[in-house]
């Protein structure tokens, strides 16, 4: 069997220009990165902006378990079938963090015949959006300490630093560090910490972006810290915005790049959901919207991150109304989320699946408190049972779902067009009343325990003293009609990565809170959620490698 590498690496891409004439692009909407990606034009985003809006289909899944569920590549492969169904549309994705790439996750291309290409750009530098903004964070970190060096006319309290320097890496060992050390003009000595670029507030910010001027201006409302009256100092009180903007305006623009099937793909911009907001650009999204008749988005991890984030920041802020979901599962997850250890997952037990189903309903039944009808796709594996399936069919039926298997990690676009036509039979015959979850009115703690209470199945939250205190001083500050952003495992409906399932009856744990006042929402941190991840003991960077003739090997 291929490995997805492998496949990658033998398929014929034609040239972006090629993919682009597709869309009606000219040469002068592209700005080439080689043959086979470029950057869409300002000029270009401009001029569409009059086109009317196609229907937004945004795919999300279960809570992922290690035995996959293949969210992006069933994202992949119904643009592929759209394609096959004479259908125009357009994918929208987030860009990989090299952090997982060489961590445990791997990258996020897609898998089998449902990838984008090129795979090792994309997973590796690709067009140099996250260095991009981690120099911009970094740039705004020197120029916060030189200020202190330098007089510190701010009065800034260096006890109250809360912007964090950032790397795209999995590093354990920049979480927590001490700057300054060494003579008098080495800085101030002060404790500081890593975030990895995917967290960042600038990554944020470029994402939920409409243009330079929208970025700009927020950017210089992102706090850096506090003075010595408790009042926020920001980057523009720093001057810093200029210089950052510089740095990000290439970053700004949506990557084009294509499928395996040659469907056109905008991947932009890449905000983890599990200590992020999950989303791709909204400029993408936008773009997307207006260049097709179908954008196909998806939000990162389970529904109960990405996808109420998607709707509660995403849409909120941008004004878009999603038309449909698509929810992945599989067999397996299902299984394994039934109590089923990983290697037994291949032999057919209908007991652990109709235990472990309830985490797919669980999410059924968040999504349609959105008021949004829900396609339940279910990711085929060689080792799912007609016993399995037929009782995954009739659960999801049952509960007013929509529902289609999926075979595109084989297939391509021919696996999904049970898929497509599902979605689109789903289009033409319910409507959506998109709304979200909570009023901007609400306070952060209300809108904290709808979330938790409403989406996890949480009875209670609890919040530390630290968090109360700091809850409570942000809504003094004028923050409290912000939405929340809320860090959370990703491997439990709860903030405990070892109940799986559908838990109920716990209480939520909420550890700190802060202001991405840039990017618009407050951060709720819950559990032990990291906003800087560690390698595992193996990590995947031990087998990747490159060979005399520039072949990369080992990516996933």
């Amino acid at each position: 069997m291929k490995t997805d590498i492998q496949i990658a690496q033998e398929a014929v891409m034609e040239p972006i220009e090629k993919v682009a004439q597709g869309l009606q692009m000219e040469a002068d909407d592209l700005e080439l990165y080689g043959k086979y990606k470029a950057k869409v034009s300002d000029s270009y985003l401009e001029k569409i902006k009059g086109n009317p809006d196609g229907k937004l289909i945004l795919v999300t899944a279960v809570n992922p378990t290690p035995a996959g569920e293949g969210k992006t590549t069933v994202s992949v492969g119904l643009g592929e079938a759209f394609g096959q169904l004479g259908k125009k549309a357009v994918i929208a994705l987030r860009e990989p963090s090299l952090g997982p790439c060489f961590g445990i996750k791997g990258g996020a291309a897609g898998g089998g015949y449902a990838q984008v290409v090129p795979m090792e750009d994309l997973n590796l530098h690709f067009t140099g959006d996250f260095h991009a903004i981690t120099s911009a964070d970094n740039l705004l970190a020197a120029m916060l300490d030189n200020h202190i060096q330098q007089g510190n006319a701010l009065s800034i309290d260096t006890r109250q630093v809360v912007w964090k320097r950032c790397l795209d890496m999995n590093d354990r060992a920049l979480r927590n560090i001490v700057v300054g050390l060494g003579s008098k003009a080495d800085g101030i000595v002060r404790e500081d910490h890593f975030v990895i670029t995917a967290a960042s507030e600038i990554m944020a910010v470029l994402c939920l972006s409409e243009d330079m001027e929208d970025m700009k201006e927020r950017l210089g409302r992102m706090v850096v810290a506090y003075n010595m009256q408790g009042e926020p100092v920001t980057a523009a009180d720093l001057n810093a915005v200029g210089a950052m903007a510089a740095l990000l305006k290439d970053a700004l623009k949506p990557n084009l790049i294509q499928t395996l099937e040659h469907t056109p793909a905008l991947v932009h911009g890449g905000p983890f959901a599990n200590i992020a907001h999950g989303c791709n650009s909204v400029r993408a999204t936008k773009a997307a919207l207006k260049m097709a008749d179908y954008c196909i988005t998806e939000a990162g991890f389970g529904a109960d991150l990405g996808a109420e984030k998607f709707f509660d920041i995403k849409c909120r802020m941008a004004g878009l109304k999603p038309d449909v979901a698509v929810l992945v599962a599989t067999v397996r997850a299902l299984k394994y989320n039934g109590g089923v250890a990983k290697a037994d997952l291949n032999e057919e037990n209908l007991d652990a699946l109709a235990k472990g189903i309830e985490n797919l309903g669980k999410h059924m039944e968040n999504l349609q408190k959105y008021k949004l009808p829900v396609v339940v796709a279910l990711n085929a594996f060689v080792s799912d049972t007609e016993a399995e399936v037929a009782y995954v069919r009739a659960y999801c039926e049952e509960r007013g779902c929509a529902f289609a298997q999926a075979r595109v990690w084989e297939q391509g676009g021919k696996g999904g067009l049970d898929l497509a036509q599902e979605v689109l039979s789903v289009l033409e015959t319910r409507e959506s009343h998109f709304e979200p979850l909570y009023k901007d009115e609400f306070s952060l703690k209300a809108k904290i325990e709808c979330v938790a209470g409403e989406i996890y199945g949480a009875a209670a939250v609890s919040y530390t003293p630290a968090a109360e205190l700091q809850l409570k001083k942000l809504e003094g500050l004028g923050f409290g009609r912000l939405p929340v952003c809320m860090a959370k495992t990703q491997y439990s409906l709860s903030d405990d990565p070892a109940l799986l399932g559908r838990p109920e009856g716990y209480t939520l744990q909420v550890r700190e809170a802060y202001v991405s006042a840039g990017a618009g929402f407050a951060v709720v941190l819950t559990g032990a959620v990291m906003t800087m991840p560690g390698l595992p003991k193996e990590p995947a960077a031990l087998r990747i490698d490159v060979d005399r003739d520039g072949l990369v090997t080992g990516l996933f």
